[in-house]
């Protein structure tokens, strides 16, 4: 069993009368990759900021290798924060930069050339010693803001929305980059994003958060396929969600009937007459000129979309609803205007319990 390294404890974060995080309970543990995913105002900046000592709990506490540190400084903890500006000190050169934290410790110079050495090959920086910031890329930067924070040896490395401020090709690059530099130290790795696809590139485990409160906290695959929220569903990835009331329960097989007919998907602890909701995904979506058994939607094809790597074909719902299909190829069969019923294999369709969820903002 894996021992956690951060702990909080009934944590709340109060901004006046705004209840930012709402009693978390988060066990982090040590070598793992987690990210704290949601959209903005969710409070997952604060609870990173918090753990820092950037910011102090309401209430509530927060442990780092089984000792408490709500009462100790930012440089008392055994964490380092890397930030999406980076925060280099622009008068600094490269090295002088990355030597920062053991130079105001007092390591030997000797050591601490090393050391700078050993950060700035780990990161591929070896070269760019005698370089001031301002020459440097927005990539390059952010590898000497991480060079910076690894040099202190922390257990726990804390990143605020790292590679916001990236293009998306060199953003793409850096999360393999910074999957395999991880994996390579052991060091546990807290990461803040609001980008879907970063969280499920990177994390070993994603906690999805709304309002102050962790909504579902599991791996990537296992929340992709299996999320226990309407929230969740929506914000991770593309689902198309139907609502109805459940008119057959055999085991985990579940008949819900839709204003515009019925679907089949699957379930634990729903009972007939149930209001909820079916989240499917856009590449498990089936179409077919007849109907399928179980399934008596129908819908029409509005459009096709072609987005680099799939066709996304927009459907419309009798009841008005516009649901996807994702496909890596055109169907040639379907034309727009097309009539069609909608099907897809049951397991891959989940039925959750309706949360409410609005449309979020990133």
């Amino acid at each position: 069993m894996s021992k956690s390294i951060v702990s909080l404890r009934h944590v709340d974060k109060w901004y006046g009368k705004n209840h930012v995080v709402k009693d978390m309970n988060l066990e982090i543990e040590e070598g793992e990759f987690l990210t704290l995913l949601g959209p903005s105002g969710c409070g997952k900046t604060t609870t990173l900021r918090m753990i820092a000592g950037f910011e102090d709990a309401s209430s509530g506490t927060i442990e780092v290798q089984g000792e408490r540190v709500e009462e100790k400084e930012p440089y008392q903890r055994d964490v380092n924060t890397v930030f999406q500006n980076y925060s280099l000190f622009p008068h600094m050169t490269v090295f002088e930069n990355v030597a920062y934290g053991p130079t105001i410790r007092g390591i030997r110079k000797a050591e601490i050339q090393s050391k700078v050495s050993e950060m700035l090959a780990l990161v591929q920086m070896s070269g760019y010693e005698k370089r001031k910031p301002e020459a440097l890329s927005g990539g390059q930067k952010q590898r000497v803001a991480i060079a910076r924070a690894l040099i202190n040896n922390p257990r726990v490395l804390l990143l605020d929305e790292p590679l916001g401020a990236l293009d998306l090709k060199l953003r793409k690059q850096m999360q393999i980059e910074l999957k395999r530099l991880q994996k390579k130290l052991g060091i546990t790795f807290v990461y803040v994003t609001h980008d879907q696809e970063e969280a499920m590139t990177m994390s070993d485990r994603i906690a999805v958060m709304r309002d102050g409160v962790i909504l579902q906290m599991d791996s990537p695959m296992e929340m992709y396929d299996h999320p226990k929220s309407r929230f969740v569903a929506d914000f991770l990835g593309e689902s198309n969600i139907l609502f109805g009331t459940i008119t057959a329960a055999e085991g985990r097989r579940l008949t819900i009937h839709t204003p515009d007919g019925d679907v089949l998907a699957t379930g634990q602890g729903f009972g007939v007459g149930e209001e909820i909701c079916v989240s499917i995904r856009s590449e498990y979506l089936n179409v077919s000129k007849t109907p399928v058994e179980g399934f008596s939607v129908k819908a029409r094809v509005k459009d096709f979309i072609y987005v680099g790597t799939v066709i996304k074909t927009n459907l419309d719902l009798p009841c008005g609803q516009e649901i996807k299909l994702s496909r890596f190829e055109h169907d040639a069969s379907l034309h727009e205007g097309d009539e069609v019923y909608i099907h897809w294999d049951a397991e891959k369709a989940v039925a959750i319990h309706d949360d409410g969820a609005a449309e979020v903002r990133l």
